[in-house]
């Protein structure tokens, strides 16, 4: 299991967990992953994307055509098989 102290194991504070406050994360298994902002996000072609919200609603299915930004087209997907309460017996 990792480490979740601030000191790491070496007795002293981590300054990149004094630093700043931790940002709390939001995960939703049917839609985005909301995080408080402001953020940055580091792209896999390397530019860097930032959001000045105050929540922040990053895409993880990426259907989105404003991504990493959810624009809820995960929305548009539609069930094959209706969720277990609202099936008839």
């Amino acid at each position: 299991m990792p480490d979740t102290s601030d000191t790491a194991g070496c007795g002293a504070p981590d300054p990149a967990h004094t630093a700043a406050p931790a940002r709390r994360v939001f995960v939703d298994p049917q839609g985005p992953v909301m995080v408080e902002g402001p953020i940055e996000i580091a792209l896999e072609d390397g530019t860097v994307v930032r959001s000045d919200r105050f929540m922040v609603a990053v895409c993880t299915c990426r259907r989105s055509r404003t991504y990493p930004w959810c624009d809820t087209s995960h929305r548009r997907r539609a069930r094959a098989v209706p969720p277990p309460e609202d099936r008839n017996p």
